[in-house]
């Protein structure tokens, strides 16, 4: 539970929309863990309760902008732009790219 506080509370409370700095790699990918362990979980009381996506949706609206932001800053530990985060419109491919950049060693 202390990296749930460490990763992601922070994120969300702290630095909602801080676009410059550098994010390590392990606190982007426990932000990416809990973001789809929540995602999950409100997917599968979306279903059981028949609402079409509709927490799901809210969900995922409300942590638009420190999702990018933390993706950002992450790129800049690449020292890369976060800019390139525009290769998610590109399917599969920029996907690709983008999680290869991710996973890179801080420079």
């Amino acid at each position: 539970m202390e990296k749930f506080n460490l990763y992601f509370k922070d994120v969300i409370l702290k630095q909602y929309a801080q676009f410059q700095g550098k994010t390590k790699r392990a606190d982007f990918w426990y932000y990416v863990l809990f973001y789809v362990i929540c995602g999950l979980i409100l997917g599968i009381i979306d279903a059981l309760l028949h609402l079409h996506g509709v927490l799901n949706s809210i969900f995922s609206l409300a942590l638009l902008v420190p999702s990018l932001a933390i993706g950002a800053r992450r790129l800049h530990d690449i020292g890369k732009s976060g800019w390139w985060q525009l290769l998610v419109l590109v399917p599969i491919v920029g996907w690709i790219i983008l999680i290869y950049f991710w996973v890179q060693k801080s420079k």
